[in-house]
């Protein structure tokens, strides 16, 4: 029998956002296919009735349901969605041991867990279940998509694919076997070092802006304004505290999410800012979707002028909800 674990949920509001009055929210638990309890925000239109189309939203990588993905989750119900934003395994409030891992098969089943927990709720319609991915959640997201046949329409956000990125570096920087036998003996050797000390070192989060030593990259200082100032920071964020462990995102070198994403079927809409240095992971995806494709009809790139990676974390004026919510609408047929 399935059973939830008892989780320590925080009662009072503690997003990086303010409380929309257009919407009712619950906090909700429910468990994935490996036994792992997971926290969730749900968003609800206010006095909304009847069953409801429904969205899943997870991410960003590193981030928790109280930053990028509860902004989402809050928007799309303000515009007649029943959504949740959730804690992957291992983060924020959901369980799992050891803390502050990833994995590409545990992440791409909470996603599908998820639509579970979304399929058996009275007020949803189980014929209308969404899903949005932000950032290394696009990724997984897409995975889901490519597994998950409930899912009726799949949109990115500023998505990394983090097997890619992973294995291979920024821009294919460390694409050789050469270069991956080096990460994977330095790995091991923590691996071993872990289990001598009993505890996972971490990795160590970000440092704070004035931390940054010069000549670090835009796209490096992006996220430490974002993660490290009141603009994003939350103490159970991942990135913006001790960071994930040192191996805890070892095995995503060796299981390449998006193997399959020519054979997703369903709609998917895939929106990235212009000036992101991440761009290259949505292009990338995008045209394997639609080159030579007989699904490719119903895919759709959206690239927004002048926007960084970061900005479509937060910057309510640029992220393009209407789209979102147009898009996704379509493609449930309403």
């Amino acid at each position: 029998m399935f059973k939830n674990e008892e989780l320590n949920l925080t009662k009072e509001w503690d997003k990086t956002f303010e409380k929309s009055d257009k919407v009712d929210h619950k906090k909700v638990t429910f468990h994935n296919r490996y036994g792992i309890t997971l926290a969730a925000d749900m968003y609800a239109p206010k006095d909304a009735d009847g069953k409801l189309p429904a969205i899943a939203v997870c991410g960003a990588f590193g981030m928790v349901k109280e930053m990028a993905s509860g902004r989402y989750a809050q928007a799309m119900a303000e515009r007649g969605f029943l959504t949740i934003a959730f804690d992957p395994s291992f983060t924020g409030e959901s369980g799992g041991q050891p803390r502050n891992i990833a994995s590409p098969d545990i992440n791409t089943e909470d996603f599908q867990a998820a639509v579970d927990f979304l399929s058996v709720q009275d007020n949803v319609d189980p014929d209308k279940i969404s899903i949005i991915g932000i950032c290394g959640w696009g990724g997984m997201a897409l995975s889901a998509a490519i597994a998950d046949t409930r899912i009726k329409a799949a949109v990115t956000s500023t998505m990394y694919d983090m097997s890619r990125q992973i294995a291979d570096g920024y821009y294919e920087a460390e694409d050789s076997e050469e270069q991956r036998h080096e990460k994977k003996v330095a790995l091991n050797q923590q691996r071993t070092e872990d289990y001598r000390s009993g505890e996972y070192k971490l990795a160590g989060g970000l440092p704070a802006p004035e931390e940054l030593p010069e000549g670090t990259p835009d796209f490096v200082r992006n996220y430490s304004l974002f993660y490290k100032t009141k603009l994003g920071y939350h103490p159970r964020s991942v990135a913006g505290n001790g960071g994930w462990t040192v191996t805890g995102t070892m095995s995503f070198m060796n299981f390449p999410l998006l193997k399959y994403v020519n054979e997703i079927r369903i709609p998917v809409l895939m929106i990235h800012g212009e000036e992101a240095h991440s761009l290259y992971f949505t292009k990338d995806a995008y045209a394997t979707m639609t080159k030579d494709n007989k699904f490719a009809d119903n895919k759709e790139l959206m690239i927004i002028p002048g926007a960084v990676h970061t900005d479509l974390y937060y910057k309510m004026d640029v992220i393009p909800f209407d789209k979102m919510a147009d898009f996704i609408r379509k493609a449930i047929g309403e």
